[in-house]
């Protein structure tokens, strides 16, 4: 049986991620805590680590097959405080574990980025689109950029696989996130603040439909740079409408009528060809987000 270790394992993506990988691969997952109910076929080992301070890789398994690496500081959105901590997890570690598969032996590297490195545009962002490091594009996202920059110089060495993911979203994810935060506004009857009369663009993407597309990354010859999006493109306005209609409450909308939306809109062609089509749409995805939550 293939072996395939996976950082970030209890997020919202890596719960839903092993279990898509069962049966085929045993799987060595990395989280900071150990999850409350240990899964037991295929083999399963859970390993807490905390990827932010310096860690041996001596604990990890000699011979791997794959490393996926979903870990994200849970301190993304404080900075300048906790830098350090972003920044031990989005790119030292990225380091530190590129080192570790390519004297393991891993054939595949799949690295979860961030559709908000491209910035923001009218127009839908492809993979082919020159990426630029600026200021304006936070320290976060930043961070993001930089550990892209270093794993495509192990792309000799592994098949470099760079997802990125646009606002996933699914079942026990955190509040403060962007469905869970619109969820939570519109039935408790607070208004959404909309730039314009609609807001800004987006194609959500539900969890199962990202474990997807990196199950699918494992099987790919070659390194590639590919966009995971929702299937539908959808205005913030639209997005709080199709959530009224599932939780049986009008949205109620505040309008910026002087803000510019700054619309984030990957295109999937890349994902469809490659990975396949996503399945979920959103509002079948807010659906199933009520359903598992109720």
């Amino acid at each position: 049986m293939k072996k395939c270790l996976v950082t970030g394992a209890t997020g919202l993506i890596g719960a839903a991620l092993l279990a898509q990988l069962q049966p085929a691969w045993e799987v060595y997952a990395l989280s900071r805590t150990a999850p409350n109910r240990q899964p037991t076929q295929p083999p399963v080992h859970h390993l807490p680590l905390n990827l932010a301070t310096c860690w041996p890789t001596d604990r990890l398994p000699p011979q791997i097959d794959a490393v996926i690496h979903l870990a994200q500081s849970e301190h993304f959105r404080h900075f300048p405080d906790k830098a350090l901590d972003v920044f031990g997890v989005n790119v030292a570690s990225t380091l530190h574990l590129l080192e570790y598969a390519r004297q393991a032996g891993a054939q595949h590297f799949v690295l979860a980025s961030s559709g908000g490195v491209y910035g923001h545009d009218e127009q839908k962002f492809n993979e082919e689109e020159a990426v630029t490091a600026r200021a304006d594009l936070g320290f976060y996202l930043s961070t993001k950029l930089c550990s892209e920059i270093i794993a495509e110089n192990y792309a000799p060495f592994l098949r470099m696989i760079m997802l990125r993911f646009f606002f996933v979203y699914g079942p026990g994810q955190r509040k403060s996130m962007l469905i869970p935060r619109l969820v939570q506004s519109v039935r408790e009857g607070r208004s959404i603040t909309l730039q314009g009369q609609d807001g800004i663009r987006i194609n959500p993407t539900y969890v199962t439909d990202a474990a997807a597309a990196i199950v699918q990354a494992l099987t790919l010859a070659g390194s590639h740079k590919i966009n995971v999006g929702g299937p539908e493109v959808l205005s913030l306005r639209q997005i709080g409408e199709i959530i009224g209609q599932r939780v049986g409450r009008e949205p109620i909308f505040q309008i910026e009528a002087d803000a510019a939306p700054r619309h984030l809109v990957g295109d999937i062609g890349k994902m469809s060809q490659l990975l396949g089509a996503p399945q979920i749409q959103f509002a079948d995805g807010v659906r199933l987000l009520l359903e598992q939550e109720s």
